[in-house]
């Protein structure tokens, strides 16, 4: 969950009153604001433009095609979708999915190696298997869990052509929710700019991408939650100095798992042993110009935990900033590219 605010911060997407006046300009700037559901949470989008752009109507329909569109081709909750489809066939022929998910596939591909496996968009299965999609736990036996690994794993994906899939396997399935909000946040920023629009906030179900500066001049602030149950506030306050895009993302481990029986089970699954993580690594935010590669890594290194992924994300330059907790303290951890950015402050 990310929170945005100005003085004072609040836990939810909000940004404060302005005096909304274009400096140097008599006219006043409005912030327009537009929002409403989709992919099982809620979009919002924060816009201003000194100069002639789309009429909000036809900016509010054209986000709304496209988030259809991205529905449509993405989402593994309707059995019409490109990739359901495909999750759904038993053929073991190249697959004609688009160049969208191959190219969603690739990054999630990479980042995948680069997690040395943790990261996995396979592991449907094994999601079924521990009760998550039911939100029923049902901890599964050791014999199950190696039963069920048989059935995934991201090599038994191929990538043919820039549109073509196969699979090694009749019954592996993708499941693109890791990277497709990620994605998604940065395609509604493509239609913003599309329409003429280069000062913007964009968000997802807490995912968020920037461009330009508020009307009156000053750079959006954004809230990184504090990454505790039972209350919302900031942990980290980032101010995005860069004009340029900029999108941060994420992932948290603190507002989705299960108790039993005195054990805690995340909702993250480490694909390498079929189990949830079990580091003390709650939260880990990552900044990047690239939305879909921001969300794969952020769920990578969740994944990994801050001994294991603080390395793979200096390795790869990833700017990101792990929150650890023990006993009710948590703990900062930045990796190197996160210490050195430039366009983004944090207090």
């Amino acid at each position: 969950m990310i929170s945005v605010g100005c003085g004072g911060w609040t836990p939810l997407l909000v940004l404060c009153s302005l005096s909304l006046l274009f400096w140097g300009c008599s006219n006043p700037t409005e912030l327009k604001t537009l929002a409403g559901p989709a992919q099982g949470t809620t979009w919002e989008v924060k816009f201003w433009s000194t100069e002639p752009v789309d009429t909000e109507p036809v900016v509010r329909a054209n986000l709304e095609i496209e988030l259809e569109r991205i529905d449509l081709a993405l989402s593994n909750f309707r059995p019409d979708s490109t990739i359901e489809l495909f999750n759904t066939s038993r053929s073991t022929d190249a697959l004609d999915v688009g160049s969208e998910i191959v190219a969603l596939v690739q990054i999630a591909r990479l980042v995948s190696q680069a997690s040395q496996g943790c990261y996995d968009l396979t592991i449907g299965p094994l999601w079924d298997l521990w009760g998550f999609s039911g939100d029923q736990l049902t901890p599964p036996s050791t014999e199950e869990i190696q039963a069920t690994l048989v059935h995934i794993g991201f090599h038994k994906i191929e990538i043919l052509t820039p549109d073509r899939l196969r699979k090694q396997k009749a019954d592996l399935q993708i499941d693109l929710s890791s990277i497709a909000q990620g994605y998604t946040v940065g395609r509604l920023a493509d239609v913003l700019e599309a329409s003429g629009i280069e000062n913007y906030l964009a968000e997802i179900g807490g995912e968020i991408r920037t461009r330009g500066r508020k009307p009156d001049g000053s750079p959006w602030r954004i809230g990184v939650e504090r990454p505790l149950p039972g209350g919302r506030t900031v942990q980290k306050a980032l101010t995005i100095t860069a004009t340029d895009p900029v999108t941060v993302l994420t992932s948290g481990t603190y507002r989705h798992y299960f108790d039993a029986e005195g054990i805690r089970y995340s909702h993250v699954l480490d694909a390498r042993s079929g189990r949830p993580i079990m580091h003390d690594t709650v939260s880990v935010t990552v900044v990047d110009e690239n939305s879909a590669l921001a969300d794969a890594w952020s769920t990578a290194l969740l994944c990994l935990g801050v001994e294991e992924g603080r390395g793979a994300a200096d390795l790869a330059g990833i700017a990101a900033l792990f929150i650890s907790e023990r006993d009710g303290i948590l703990t900062d951890t930045p990796t190197d590219a996160w210490s050195a950015m430039t366009g983004v402050s944090v207090q």
